[in-house]
């Protein structure tokens, strides 16, 4: 209708142009009704002319699914125990948060999964480079964590993480920090063979890979003349005629959100799952785990009636039940999907191994500061320019390093990634909403929070009488010693230590193998410094949710 209706529109304009030699004004507005995506509400102009002028995706449909993720659609939930704190440990006390839509993976990340990222890292930065070896090395999990003074597991030590009986098993030994890289590699490799099956990029650039033409979802988005090392061969041309690069923007739909980890508030509210519950907004009752009742066995009929529900640890000393009858079918971890998902159709959000989060611990959550989509953990960066306005990137002689405290050197960015720096005044100048870049430790409760908030961080941090989380100040970094590397290691010898949180400690949650149900429930919190690796820790990856709250085909603005 509207396109036969503009059709209809251009050609009485053109016939009266040539009778009269006038355009009649009035007539655009006669015929308003039959306005198209093509025209502007704002000033009437035209969008997408082919002679110029503004040019927007106007057929943006939906965001659509990123590989292994599913859909949860956001809503208000009650955060926090819903039942007794038998332990009395008052950091998950109930409060009402609101939790935008979101995807997630649909299992835990597992050791084929993993696999992939360390055989892509070792082709493009091989490691028996020098230049290189850190990168490699430092994203290996870490296979020791099996080891126990008093348990043998020296076959997992070798085996868990490379054999393929255990390709489908979560990955373990891997740190908050291994996860979130493993985040940032997965999704500029998700957007790269987009833009390849959307006939931007030629498929010869995920078989030529390297390090000085690696490619970059942020700069490609940001200035794309400086993607893949500045290779334009690699990208798709217009036609024989037009040379000019054929570049995906944000508006064209095509590059999709970056893979990261779900904060607490979100893999809770998906965890538990309540959307089978409700009834016009209020809930019948709430979940103590990620499936229906408050019994981990299976209650209904048929052969599986009273199998576990989750893998974890029943009692003391049984693992997996009797000989004969597997109650959770596992002893130690157990193949994703094994056990049947939840009402989002995510497996394992209870048992088999704890998942890190992206929020840094606190026990208070405030939710009077925030109540809607909580995180805390921000910290705010921009990405670097020179002063004439070129995009500074990455390349093999700058990659950036981070020393961990326990000395572990991981890469914090790749060659081709933009340079980042913490906002500065520029941003920061009479805001309301914040004021610092860094806000891991805001409104933590803590005398930093208080009357010293006037001071300088470094002070605060010092001085174990104006800290309220005094947790050891590590100093380990790597010291040139006649051409070679050496750690400098410091041990925490103050006998007054009161706690070890700090702003690198970080959320996990779902109970493990080695967990009793009391983990199960995913209002359960625990931490961990983000440079530590356990046998029992894993983790998913999460995507934002771009427009609409919800994807139903039946969905319509109320009202209307």
């Amino acid at each position: 209708m509207r396109q036969n209706s503009q059709i209809l529109y251009h050609s009485i304009m053109k016939h009266l142009m040539k009778i009269y030699g006038i355009a009649l004004l009035s007539l655009p507005f006669l015929l308003g009704s039959c306005s198209s995506k093509n025209v502007s509400r704002a000033t009437g102009m035209p969008i997408n002319h082919p002679k110029g002028g503004f040019h927007y995706n106007t057929r943006y449909q939906d965001q659509g699914f990123a590989p292994g993720l599913v859909f949860i659609e956001g809503g208000t939930f009650t955060m926090g125990d819903v039942d007794d704190d038998v332990m009395h440990e008052w950091n998950s006390m109930p409060r009402e948060m609101h939790v935008r839509s979101f995807y997630m993976d649909e299992t835990e990340v597992t050791n084929l999964m993993y696999l992939e990222y360390l055989d892509w890292l070792k082709r493009v930065f091989p490691p028996d480079n020098p230049q290189y070896r850190h990168i490699y090395e430092g994203a290996l999990p870490d296979t020791l964590v099996w080891r126990h003074p008093l348990t043998y597991a020296e076959d997992l030590v070798v085996n868990y993480l490379r054999h393929p009986a255990y390709a489908e098993y979560p990955v373990v030994g891997v740190n908050w920090v291994q996860a979130v890289q493993y985040a940032n590699w997965r999704t500029d490799r998700v957007n790269e063979m987009r833009l390849i099956q959307n006939h931007k990029l030629k498929r010869d650039i995920i078989f030529n890979e390297n390090a000085e033409e690696n490619f970059n979802t942020e700069t490609y988005i940001t200035q794309p003349e400086l993607a893949i090392g500045g290779n334009q061969d690699y990208y798709v041309k217009r036609s024989r005629k037009d040379s000019t690069l054929n570049v995906a923007n944000l508006s064209s739909g095509i590059v999709v959100p970056k893979y990261r980890l779900p904060t607490e508030a979100e893999w809770e509210y998906a965890a538990k799952a309540e959307i089978g519950q409700r009834v016009y907004n209020r809930l019948k009752n709430r979940n103590v785990y990620p499936w229906k009742g408050t019994a981990t066995r299976y209650l209904g009929r048929g052969r599986d009636r009273g199998k576990e529900l989750a893998n974890f640890k029943l009692s003391d000393g049984d693992y997996s039940g009797l000989a004969g009858w597997s109650d959770d079918a596992a002893d130690i971890t157990a193949p994703v999907k094994t056990y049947p998902p939840n009402d989002f159709g995510l497996y394992d959000m209870a048992g088999n191994v704890n998942e890190w989060v992206a929020d840094v611990y606190r026990p208070i959550i405030d939710d009077q500061e925030s109540d809607f989509n909580y995180y805390r953990g921000n910290v705010y960066t921009k990405k670097a320019f020179t002063e004439d306005g070129q995009l500074v990137v990455i390349t093999s002689d700058s990659i950036p390093y981070d020393t961990l405290s326990n000395g572990k050197i991981i890469y914090k960015a790749l060659p081709g990634a933009p340079a980042k720096k913490l906002v500065d005044e520029k941003e920061l100048y009479l805001r309301q909403n914040f004021y610092k870049a860094d806000n891991r430790d805001y409104n933590d409760g803590d005398l930093q929070s208080s009357r010293y908030y006037i001071l300088d961080k470094e002070d605060v941090e010092n001085d174990p009488n104006k800290r309220m989380y005094n947790s050891p100040v590590h100093q380990v970094y790597m010291d040139s010693l006649d051409g070679k590397y050496q750690m400098i290691r410091e041990y925490d010898k103050n006998n007054n230590r009161t706690t070890l949180i700090n702003n690198e400690v970080r959320v996990y949650k779902g109970g493990s193998w080695k967990d009793r149900a009391y983990w199960l429930q995913p209002s359960k919190r625990r931490f961990l410094p983000q440079y530590l690796a356990t046998d029992d820790i894993g983790f998913r990856c999460a995507m934002s949710r771009f427009g609409s709250k919800t994807i139903k085909r039946s969905y319509r603005r109320p009202f209307q």
